[in-house]
């Protein structure tokens, strides 16, 4: 994965310092080579598997339960979280007296799989309830007075799911209605006057779960409502069944994968493979999946699709799309769906354009990079803000104009807490409003707030060392050779997944090969045949190569040797499965 280095680190890998895209290769770390090799002695599981595992900080003992992680091992009690038994019983006993629920849930995929998870939950337990999701542009991000006051006036419990937690004003104007939040973003010093804030970033938790996204929180409160009703003799709805939406969420909100969310995933894609689902059934089709998804398919084929209605359409759709059990409804919303999706992707390359050439005419990076447009569409000034942070390695902040306020987006990187740092100028009155998780956040600027704002931002950023990048690296995990390259040691590999946030997935060096052949496929994508001298060829695709300098680095290399970096992976093709290599760099053998 692209990393920082610092002056202390050691000899780059195989001696790249700058490979065709200008990267460092790091190896892995020598106490990590050690325990690999050990693991591969008491395993005999493949190197390359054993390398994952080490990284990972797997004993070799341990490596069996590892690659099958077991749910009951690993779900946390949901008492360990405050409210959590208030909040279940209050949904129960809503359920029994025929209550009037409603469900307000955030527009993204992790509001939308929340709101899914409970119509589903309520559906099977044969109560309904109303959805409601706020317009992106025309209510903001969370809860809002004039709907919850709206909402109180014809319900007797509010569900707020995937927000709520810093909503004092909005959640007192529900008068006449309990109020019941789950959620995950972070807690302010205090709570609004909720019957119950179910949320593990509150301050006063432990914040041992705090990698939860939204869905996995609401899946937590399921259980111990399912739990209550057991204690009553009675039987709840199937929640592994549900597991299929958990898995969305957790890997479109960019969650850790590890822990409990790492056994979400895996559970919820073998769910979600059985295409019991009528809505992912749907979205699947209209995307041209033909394979069972994996955790790449969840967040760049799927979960883009179910946010584009929140981002430029109805707000609801994504969410409507999830709980939909009618194959026929389900089919058309998620044709929609992938036409506002498309929509989605000419007005974000617009944005991301005009945020890049910005933030690079500025030249002045230091700990976080912005850009500031006037009518930027604020449904993808988040998608452009995360295509800066990849380019300078550095936070990004990207803010769209409307009149004297601003609506922005921001995306971190590991290790430095972007959530908190705008909690904070929101307390220092440079933000209007903000909030969010370490990964992202949102904020509302005065125009005339702006650079003082930014620049206050940049500050505290630094103190949590997001300026001290000096050279973009790449991190492997080791050397494979194409001889010892197979369908069986991918699947193995596979096995110590999911790989996504905080579990990337692992990158090997293929040194010195000779490149046999490069086709290029369409205007920018390139395939490449290469292989040892006199022995095994393997096949690499590298997508977008010509976009960059990797392309034509490798094409005026056929015939000779490189140093090859990438990921291994099953190419589907005409029902057979073949290994090739996702190609991602490129160096010249003692450069």
């Amino acid at each position: 994965m692209p990393g920082v280095l610092t002056k202390n680190d050691r000899a780059a890998f195989l001696g790249v310092e700058a490979s065709a895209l200008g990267r460092r290769w790091q190896g892995p770390d020598p106490a990590i080579s050690r325990l690999a090799e050990a693991m591969e002695q008491f395993t005999s599981l493949p190197h390359g598997v054993c390398a994952v595992l080490a990284r990972a900080g797997v004993a070799p003992e341990d490596a069996e339960r590892y690659l099958t992680p077991a749910l009951r091992d690993l779900l946390p009690d949901p008492r360990s979280l405050r409210d959590m038994e208030a909040a279940a019983r209050r949904c129960v006993a809503a359920v029994d007296d025929g209550a009037r629920i409603a469900i307000f849930a955030d527009y993204d995929v992790d509001g939308g799989a929340s709101a899914a998870l409970l119509i589903c939950w309520l559906r099977a337990m044969g109560h309904a309830a109303t959805l409601y999701v706020p317009d992106r542009i025309d209510e903001g991000y969370g809860p809002n007075a004039p709907a919850m006051a709206t909402l109180a006036q014809s319900h007797d419990l509010i569900v707020c799911v995937d927000c709520g937690t810093v909503s004092h004003e909005a959640i007192a104007a529900a008068q006449g209605a309990d109020v019941v939040v789950l959620d995950h973003h972070l807690g302010g010093e205090t709570l609004p006057a909720a019957l119950a804030v179910v949320n593990p970033n509150r301050q006063d938790e432990s914040g041992e779960l705090g990698h939860l996204c939204a869905a996995g929180v609401v899946f937590l409160m399921l259980v111990e409502a399912n739990r209550q009703l057991r204690e009553q003799g009675r039987q709840g709805p199937d929640l592994m069944a549900m597991l299929d939406l958990v898995a969305l969420a957790t890997v479109a909100d960019v969650a850790p994968l590890v822990g409990v969310n790492r056994a979400f995933v895996r559970q919820g894609l073998r769910v979600m493979a059985r295409r019991e689902r009528a809505g992912l059934c749907a979205l699947a089709d209209i995307a041209r999946l033909e394979t069972a998804p994996s955790a790449y398919h969840l967040g760049f084929v799927l979960g883009p699709r179910v946010n584009a209605g929140g981002r430029i359409g109805a707000a609801d759709l994504g969410a409507r799309l999830l709980a939909c059990d009618d194959p026929h409804e389900a089919a058309a919303l998620a044709e929609r769906l992938d036409a506002l999706n498309s929509e989605r992707r000419e007005i974000e390359a617009t944005v991301r354009a005009a945020a890049l050439a910005q933030a690079e005419a500025r030249g002045d990076v230091g700990a976080l990079v912005w850009a500031a447009g006037e009518g930027w569409h604020p449904g993808v000034i988040g998608i452009a803000a995360s295509r800066l942070k990849e380019f300078f390695d550095r936070p990004a902040i990207v803010i769209g104009f409307d009149g004297d306020e601003g609506k922005g987006s921001g995306r971190s990187v590991p290790g430095v807490d972007l959530g908190a740092a705008v909690q904070r100028l929101v307390r220092e009155g440079l933000l209007l409003k903000g909030g969010g998780h370490k990964m992202a956040a949102g904020l509302t600027v005065a125009r005339a707030q702006l650079r003082a704002a930014m620049a206050r931002l940049d500050e505290l950023l630094a103190l949590q060392g997001a300026a001290d990048a000096a050279v973009k690296s790449l991190r492997l995990d080791g050397v494979l050779m194409p001889s010892a390259v197979s369908v069986e040691l991918v699947d193995q590999i596979e096995s110590a997944g999911p790989f996504g946030a905080s579990a990337p997935a692992p990158r090997f060096a293929f040194p010195a090969m000779r490149i046999q052949s490069v086709r290029r496929m369409g205007e920018a994508h390139m395939r490449v045949r290469f292989g040892e001298v006199g022995g095994s060829m393997l096949d690499a695709v590298a997508f977008g190569a010509f976009e960059s300098d990797l392309g034509h680095f490798v094409s005026a290399s056929q015939g000779q040797s490189l140093h090859l970096a990438g990921r291994i992976e099953i190419n589907h093709w005409q029902g057979r499965r073949n290994v090739q290599l996702r190609l991602e760099d490129a160096a010249k053998p003692n450069a």
